[in-house]
């Protein structure tokens, strides 16, 4: 598919600190707007739906999915998350940069049908201060962390099968090396040219 927008991939271990670089990535970047996708995981504090995610039931996600209408989905520590192909493509043909938060598995299938698309892994420093976050965070039971802490080797496995990977010891220096990573990519030339027909057909002639 060739669109004016890029699609951006975010993958990460639970831990890696995603979610406060996504957000950051944001305020620094306006050109990049976020994917809201589905889950059938209940809303943390603070979570809205339709802001971090549309939160439905497994029978509505479920019917979803059998219609096609997921670009990608995955099942992730019991709770189903997917995305929608129709409004993501939408996005993106019309100019849109979009960031999808997925796992391995989503961004696997994400590349067989959008091989253009830009995938970036976070990692974190190291495994004993991915185990320190979670615990941190002072949300889960012992046995559920050491299940996430399993669970984050196994994810951190793929990391080669990504674009670019982003080592989050320092924030501001792993927020730099994000926005960086997504601008560089706005300078393929496939990109250029998406974005900038008219000089391309001129240079072209």
């Amino acid at each position: 598919m060739t669109s004016a927008g890029t699609l951006i991939v975010i993958s990460a271990p639970s831990g890696a600190g995603k979610t406060t670089l996504v957000r950051m990535l944001m305020e620094r970047d306006p050109l990049v707007r976020h994917s809201v996708s589905y889950t059938t995981r209940p809303p943390r504090p603070g979570e809205q739906n339709g802001r971090e995610y549309n939160f439905i039931d497994i029978a509505a996600f479920s019917a979803m999915r059998d219609r096609g209408d997921f670009l990608e989905w995955a099942e992730v520590h019991g709770n189903f998350y997917g995305t929608s192909r129709v409004w993501l493509t939408e996005q993106m043909q019309s100019g849109s940069d979009m960031l999808l938060e997925i796992d391995w598995q989503g961004a696997q299938q994400v590349r067989r049908l959008f091989p253009m698309a830009v995938t970036i892994f976070i990692l974190p420093p190291s495994v004993p201060e991915l185990e320190r976050r979670l615990r941190g965070r002072g949300q889960d039971a012992e046995d559920v962390i050491q299940r996430r802490v399993a669970a984050a080797l196994g994810e951190m496995r793929h990391v080669g099968e990504f674009d670019f990977a982003i080592i989050n010891n320092d924030l501001q220096m792993a927020c730099d090396d994000l926005v960086a990573a997504v601008r560089a990519v706005r300078l393929r030339v496939s990109s250029q040219r998406a974005r900038q027909p008219e000089m391309f057909r001129f240079l072209e002639q």
